[in-house]
């Protein structure tokens, strides 16, 4: 059991108030976030120290069995008592039920799942099975923090618009929305779509999702005709290749110690251009040596230099992969990430330029 300490007691009625200016118009599922029944559920969190950091987690059954009688009890022991026993099979709360046994879907589907877990302000646990009846839920560190009864004025609108920024931005919820696939596809591994609409399953992790994220929204994207000619994970275990369209361009791909991870050709244009991805969940980026060894790879296939390019993939900017080793990339080359998708980045040099690569506007 977490010895932690359970965090002050707060009132349905400041959460209530505080929810729809933490949550303005615009926000995605703003209803689901802000509504009586997310007021009640962020309550019982709070109520229970269901936050993250705290081994405690929360189940509908919390919500769904809270009372009156019970939610105005602020003690320690209350608390702590009623999150063991709300549990139990046949539990009977004193007092006048908040809701009915069958509310567990919109606390489950609604409230949490396409609510408050959407937008970052609460986590599940990632260990337990889809069907487990166990707690899984709780808030947010920073989230529940903005629920403390002595913060409030200038300070309580600080510390909810650096919220915000951190979590309600496009490129926050990309990143939320990234870490919640991932966490999803922990056990199966991770489905990727092809542009001509073949699906491959790659190992779970997190290069897995980079390199699911190249093909299917870097690739249609920023290529007018992608294809993948070839795909690989750690190891050099090949999961795809295109060896009769390799053979039409004048490319022979055999697996390499510098051979990136994917191989992208654009056929689009009238001269296709070839485009070597490496994903970079912990290391290994296109260098400038990287880059010197494919050219010469594509040079000695007879491939124009003009038609290839080369681009470092990232979950994100804030990762430490990316911060790591950003100043390994080559001159002349391209990043992207995968939490920021509209946007390219590109390592210019001198006066070259370099208009070998379809953008297209999103």
């Amino acid at each position: 059991m977490s010895t932690r300490p359970l965090p002050p007691y707060v009132a349905v009625g400041l959460i209530a108030e505080r929810l729809p200016v933490i949550f303005p118009e615009g926000t995605a599922n703003r209803t689901y976030c802000t509504r009586e029944m997310a007021a009640r559920t962020v309550f019982v969190m709070l109520y229970l120290g269901a936050v993250e950091g705290a081994d405690r987690w929360l189940a509908p059954k919390h919500i769904y069995r809270m009372t009156e009688d019970q939610a105005r009890d602020s003690s320690p022991e209350a608390r702590l008592g009623y999150g063991a026993e709300a549990l139990r099979p046949g539990f009977m709360p004193t007092g006048r039920r908040w809701y009915a046994d069958n509310t567990r879907e919109p606390i489950r589907d609604e409230t949490l799942r396409e609510g408050l877990l959407a937008v970052g302000a609460a986590l599940a646990r990632t260990d337990l099975p889809t069907t487990s009846s166990r707690p899984r839920y709780a808030l947010e560190a920073e989230f529940a923090a903005l629920f403390a009864p002595s913060l409030s004025g200038p300070s309580l609108d600080e510390a909810i618009a650096d919220w915000q920024r951190k979590n309600l931005s496009k490129g926050a919820l990309t990143r939320i929305a990234l870490r919640r696939r991932g966490a999803a596809s922990s056990a199966v591994g991770v489905m990727v779509t092809f542009p001509n609409g073949e699906t491959r399953r790659l190992a779970p992790g997190p290069s897995s999702e980079i390199a699911r994220s190249v093909i299917e929204s870097f690739a249609p994207k920023f290529l007018q005709q992608p294809v993948v000619l070839w795909l690989s994970e750690s190891g050099n275990k090949v999961v795809s290749r295109d060896d009769a369209l390799a053979s039409e361009i004048g490319l022979k791909i055999e697996a390499d110690r510098n051979l990136p991870d994917i191989v992208l050709v654009d056929l689009g244009p009238a001269d296709p251009l070839l485009l070597f991805v490496e994903v970079v969940a912990t290391d290994g980026p296109i260098s400038q040596r990287r880059r010197d060894a494919l050219l010469a790879l594509t040079e000695a296939a007879g491939f124009d230099s003009a038609r290839v390019a080369f681009l470092t993939a990232y979950a994100d900017r804030d990762a430490a992969a990316f911060k790591k080793t950003i100043s390994m990339l080559a001159w002349g080359t391209f990043a992207w990430l995968a939490s920021e998708p509209d946007n390219l980045l590109f390592l210019r040099e001198g006066q070259i330029v370099l208009d070998h690569l379809v953008t297209i506007d999103p």
